[in-house]
């Protein structure tokens, strides 16, 4: 239907009706053009096509409104995600140099806790090895003083046995054994 009216306006719109002459006559150009006008006007009226153009516009901002609305609320949710990542990696940067300072503190302390435990097993050594000399020493003192007792002994022993008669020595035997004796009971 739409489309014989088309054709139908546009045949009466067509120069072949259209002449000059009296304004409100079909012969005149602007007339016939006016009418025409009016007539599609009030076609698109008729057919309430600006109401459905504005109906169509309504929606289309509404589309555009609920688009910007929804972009607008991804942005500041992009941006509060930024800020919260920002202050996360701030923090993430304070605890690293936390960490880092309680490291050196720690470092610093172990070194000394090394130097002290250090000084400490170099005293304990050098007494372990003052008393190995001390030992030594006298295990060595021991050593001469028994080499000189057995020297002394078997010196005793050779001019006892060069010197002593035998019946000095059964008297010697006889005494020893008595007080053996009296020293065992």
């Amino acid at each position: 239907m739409r489309i014989t009216l088309t054709s139908l306006l546009a045949l009466s719109a067509s120069p072949v009706f259209a002449a000059s002459g009296p304004f409100i006559s079909l012969n005149n150009t602007n007339f016939v053009v006016l009418l025409a006008f009016l007539l599609f006007i009030g076609l698109l009226v008729y057919l309430k096509v600006p109401g459905t153009i504005s109906g169509m516009l309504d929606e289309r901002a509404k589309g555009i409104q609920s688009e910007l609305d929804e972009a607008r609320s991804l942005r500041e949710e992009a941006q509060s995600i930024l800020a919260e990542y920002e202050r996360k990696q701030k923090e993430v940067q304070t605890q690293a140099d936390q960490i880092v300072a309680n490291a050196k503190e720690e470092a610093k302390l172990a070194a000394v806790v090394a130097k002290e435990s250090l000084k400490v097993s170099i005293k304990r050594r050098l007494a372990a090895a003052e008393d190995q000399i001390v030992s030594a020493q006298s295990a060595a003192v021991k050593e001469v003083k028994d080499a000189a007792v057995s020297i002394a002994i078997a010196a005793a022993k050779d001019v006892i046995a060069s010197e002593m008669k035998a019946s000095d020595a059964n008297n010697l035997i006889d005494t020893a054994i008595k007080d053996a004796g009296d020293k065992l009971h």
